[in-house]
């Protein structure tokens, strides 16, 4: 059974910018909005350490923070949580892929950018195989 990460926080309204940040940083980690205020990522260690840094700047910018641990008991099933962040990934897995087959491609730029996805793939998407051996396949065909 998964463990489960929930950052619930409360941030004042103004400025709007610190909204903003918040909502940056919590899509940069991959996490999934499943309420409201209520933010999802799997637990392991690298995730709780970047979760109480985000509580930390919450509480410093004014607002409210809590960090929980779970598994999943009743509700939601766990497939749908890891399809949430599954289908995330994959949007930005497909996006390489489309840019692969193009003949103007900046293989450094796309390289970067799927280590960039691969810290928020929690689940190993089959799409980002397919994107790594694509790349390969690309850099092969390069530097042969």
């Amino acid at each position: 059974m998964q463990t489960w990460l929930h950052l619930v926080y409360k941030i004042p309204r103004n400025p709007s910018k610190t909204r903003v940040y918040v909502w940056r940083k919590l899509k940069r980690l991959g996490a999934v909005l499943l309420h409201d205020s209520v933010w999802c990522l799997p637990s392991n260690k690298k995730t709780k350490e970047q979760f109480q840094w985000l509580a930390v700047e919450i509480q410093e910018l004014g607002g409210e923070a809590s960090l929980w641990e779970s598994q999943l008991l009743l509700g939601m099933k766990e497939e749908d949580i890891i399809q949430e962040f599954l289908h995330q990934v994959e949007q930005e897995y497909a996006e390489i892929l489309e840019k692969l087959k193009g003949n103007q491609m900046d293989i450094v730029s796309l390289s970067r950018k799927c280590q960039q996805i691969r810290v928020r793939d929690y689940f190993q998407s089959d799409a980002g195989k397919r994107v790594l051996e694509q790349l390969q396949n690309v850099r092969g065909g390069i530097e042969g």
